[in-house]
């Protein structure tokens, strides 16, 4: 099967039903009943329960996932003049900083300890912080990179994300959505769903840019994942 052809079938799987879930598999999910986000990512992480074939954080962060995001990315950050950069989740942080970032700085962030504590051993000259996107008070950037978070988190989780982003010293988000998909709906934490950030609950005004990682013509028009860019003023009022 030709990669067009696996990325049609993918989509097809995933956006023909517009209530499309990947649950946590019952075996991981009956180890994280109950706990907080910090214990259900930690878990997730150890298990390798999204089954990342080269990283933790999930095929979501290997290299053929990232090749699009990565060859686009730096002429953006050019476009937006942007100097500095909180990854958040960072994950391994292996696809971002595999960039040519040049002089703009980098921090790391991500609510498992275990993650920050290896970045910060394989990556001593990088600043790497313990962070919850929900409700800790976040670094100032230019730009929060926020890539295949969201939509891990039930709706309530991903709304506050949203709020305390809007009360970061941040200028811009540049997140996940899904162009064209036209539902959101809920999870528990660490399942897996597509999100469209300008639908409710989230509402979010037309991105100033955006970087498609899926052709949506490869996959026959069905939702694509892009990065979205919002200058944070936007939605710090709401």
């Amino acid at each position: 099967m030709t990669e067009e052809a696996k990325l049609r079938a993918r989509a097809c799987r995933r956006f023909e039903d517009e209530y499309y879930v990947e649950p946590l598999e019952s075996e991981h999910r009956s180890q994280v009943a109950g706990q907080d986000l910090a214990a259900v990512f930690a878990y997730i992480y150890r298990a390798n329960a999204w089954h990342g074939g080269e990283s933790a954080a999930g095929e979501g962060s290997d290299s053929a996932a990232t090749l699009t995001v990565r060859t686009e990315l730096p002429g953006l950050l050019r476009k937006w003049r942007i100097r500095s950069i909180l990854d958040l989740p960072c994950g391994d942080a292996a696809w971002l900083r595999s960039l040519p970032l040049g002089e703009i700085g980098y921090v790391g962030g991500d609510i498992v300890e275990d993650i920050v504590h290896r970045n910060r051993a394989a990556c001593p000259g990088s600043r790497f912080e313990v962070l919850d996107i929900v409700k800790d008070e976040l670094p100032a950037a230019d730009v929060l990179v926020c890539r295949d978070c969201l939509v891990h988190l039930p709706l309530a989780e991903a709304v506050a994300a949203l709020r305390n982003i809007a009360r970061s010293g941040c200028k811009y988000l540049l997140a996940t959505t899904f162009l064209g998909l036209g539902r959101n709906v809920d999870i528990e934490p660490g399942d897996w769903r597509p999100l469209n950030l300008r639908l409710p609950p989230f509402g979010l005004p037309e991105p100033l840019d955006v970087l498609v990682e899926v052709d949506p013509a490869a996959i026959g028009g069905l939702p694509a994942k892009a990065l979205g860019l919002w200058d944070i003023d936007s939605f710090r009022e709401r």
